[in-house]
């Protein structure tokens, strides 16, 4: 991996951290509402799948190991293990899912393939972390679905709009500054 790939995926992942701070407690459930979701729609869709994923995995590592990275300063592999737990999880497997989509064909995707990545991405992320919500509180889907996807639905597509619209710039500014190999060149012996 190059240095200016560490730089990127560093830089993206250290976004998630930084936008995991803007938190608001909803007093009906475990779940806050966080700007992490942002972050990692960026970081899927600026980087793709590998670099990506990468990004979601150093994320979690610090937080892991005890950096104050998670919503409202959580950190250590208890976090992991909480209700909101699985959304943590599902930034791995959904910024890889969101890639999937990003990188079929053989071109740059416009806003409707980074609209579909980025809302395949959450549908993993709510999915994961209801999945986990559900066990550790011992709730049924319905209330699953009202403690942790529901009231963040709203939010989230707008955090989705507006991740497709600086996502789609940045990208293009990187490929502008050779950062980013553009996919056609990638296919040249």
């Amino acid at each position: 991996m190059r240095t200016r790939d560490i730089t990127l995926v560093a830089l993206l992942a250290a976004l998630v951290a930084v936008l995991a701070q803007i938190s608001i407690p909803l007093p009906f459930t475990p779940v806050p509402i966080t700007g992490q979701v942002l972050g990692v729609l960026l970081a899927g869709a600026i980087l793709g799948k590998n670099k990506g994923t990468l990004a979601m995995v150093v994320y979690l590592l610090l937080g892991a190991i005890g950096l104050p990275v998670f919503a409202r300063g959580g950190a250590g592999l208890a976090t992991f293990a909480s209700p909101s737990g699985g959304y943590l999880w599902g930034f791995i497997l959904g910024v890889y899912a969101m890639g999937l989509i990003l990188e079929r064909g053989h071109s740059e995707p416009g806003y409707p393939r980074l609209i579909a990545g980025m809302l395949l991405c959450l549908v993993v992320v709510y999915t994961l972390g209801t999945l986990q919500l559900m066990a550790l509180l011992h709730v049924n889907l319905v209330k699953g679905l009202l403690l942790g996807v529901i009231p963040y639905i709203p939010l989230d597509l707008a955090k989705l709009i507006l991740a497709a619209a600086v996502s789609y710039r940045v990208r293009r500014a990187l490929r502008q500054a050779g950062f980013l190999v553009p996919r056609e060149a990638r296919r040249q012996p």
